[in-house]
């Protein structure tokens, strides 16, 4: 299995037969091409994961062959070349959607490092507009549960072992983590699917009001009802019924809600005789339920009930690799939502995203892909106008770095490997635009 596929891009041949010798080697499958008219013609974005393009040729420029492929393909990845005298218009074309540049002479082994990461952008790119679709059959657990971690890979698991077993459990995670996300994948893939997924928000309301939401009534049992009503529990009869916050649930309503999951019935209010339901409960819960329990909030018996099926889902810090895949589905889902265009997302913003704690977890990181498209980050400090390319390509570079010393905490060392240049040269850089470590 080739690292990927690559068009090359440079009106010097020599250059082209360099690149395609320890490309190769390196076990991608290369291309080359040194007319870029042509290569715009020849390449099929669908069939290739990055595109590697000189800035200076002859007919039309890297910056034109980006914008044609970005036209065709907006996710396909462009890393330019250019010499020291277009840094500053590669910098722009980067704001355009380029995903990198290598300034000339470049080493073989830093093009190769940069195509990787292109090659992986591809791949969560792909991964996460197969997500926005429709599910059936025979769509991957990997499009609902997306992450490239260990941990997301137990919870597929988890929803492979238990979906179809006919069990309560009991799933924990900080809030935002995508508990009622996992559970709905237990129930869409599982024998239930076809059956309803209710949810209960177990916020406190008025006791009579929840009871009856919850158990239905017959008819004039409710003050200001005529009907009769079915419950959320009886209408859920064959699906599966979340509890969101169960330790919130009154002491009385715990303890209606332990028979029904002992006995498998419910009662009407007003009524006497019970009803079989067949449902599967999750409860959901951001709390330290031992600790509800201990304090007397939480019936021991009906949580020992829940949680002998116990599902933890970890927070993001714990599973950065999983940080920029969410991120570009979230993006890919609210450019789509917005009627917008994707925007471009570079490989350093993705990985200043990574170096973030997200105490908000994946609705913190959801609401910052929302902004991103629709162009609502503010620059971090204000800009005088007019400010000439110089002057905008310095505030660029000077942001970027603050950036990075802000996710690494000052560390310089840290955030140096993390943009990719030497200490030595950011330290100047530090120098030169008057920042500070900390």
């Amino acid at each position: 299995m080739t690292r990927g596929a690559i068009a090359f891009i440079d009106d010097e041949t020599r250059l082209c037969a360099a690149a395609e010798d320890w490309l190769g080697a390196s076990g991608f499958e290369v291309e080359t091409f040194s007319d870029p008219l042509s290569a715009v013609a020849a390449i099929d974005p669908a069939a290739v994961d990055c595109v590697v393009t000189d800035l200076r040729m002859p007919g039309i420029d890297g910056r034109e062959v980006l914008h044609r492929l970005r036209a065709a393909d907006p996710d396909l990845p462009v890393i330019l070349l250019s010499g020291h005298g277009d840094v500053p218009v590669a910098v722009e074309v980067m704001r355009e959607g380029a995903f990198d540049f290598l300034e000339k002479p470049y080493g073989a082994e830093h093009l190769v490092a940069a195509i990787d990461r292109a090659v992986e952008m591809r791949r969560m790119r792909r991964q996460a507009r197969a997500a926005r679709f429709p599910e059936t059959a025979g769509v991957l657990l990997e499009t609902r549960l997306a992450g490239a971690s260990a941990a997301v890979g137990d919870l597929r698991a988890m929803v492979r072992a238990l979906a179809d077993r006919p069990v309560d459990l009991l799933i924990r995670g900080e809030p935002g983590t995508g508990k009622e996300q996992m559970a709905r994948a237990l129930h869409d893939f599982g024998k239930r699917a076809r059956r309803p997924f209710v949810v209960v928000d177990c916020a406190p309301r008025p006791e009579q009001a929840f009871e009856a939401e919850l158990f239905g009534h017959e008819r004039g049992f409710v003050a200001g009802t005529t009907a009769v009503r079915i419950g959320k529990l009886e209408y859920a009869h064959g699906g599966t019924v979340m509890f969101d916050g169960i330790e919130k649930l009154s002491p009385s309503l715990q303890a209606r809600l332990l028979r029904v999951l002992q006995d498998r019935s419910v009662e009407r209010i007003g009524s006497n005789a019970p009803r079989p339901v067949d449902i599967r409960v999750i409860a959901a819960t951001h709390a330290d339920l031992d600790l509800e329990v201990r304090a007397g909030r939480l019936r021991a018996d009906l949580f020992h009930r829940l949680s002998a099926i116990d599902i933890a889902i970890p927070p993001l810090r714990e599973r950065r690799e999983d940080i920029a895949i969410l991120f570009v589905r979230f993006v890919e889902e609210a450019a789509e939502r917005f009627g917008l265009p994707v925007p471009a997302l570079l490989d350093m913003d993705l990985r200043l995203l990574e170096a973030r704690a997200w105490p908000g977890n994946a609705a913190e990181l959801k609401a910052h892909a929302e902004r991103h498209v629709l162009g609502l980050r503010l620059p971090s400090h204000p800009v005088p106008a007019p400010e000439s390319l110089p002057e905008r390509v310095a505030r660029f570079e000077a942001e970027t770095i603050a950036d990075a010393l802000r996710a690494c905490e000052g560390r310089s060392s840290e955030a140096a490997e993390l943009l990719g240049v030497p200490r030595r040269t950011l330290n100047e850089k530090i120098a030169r635009y008057g920042l500070r470590a900390d």
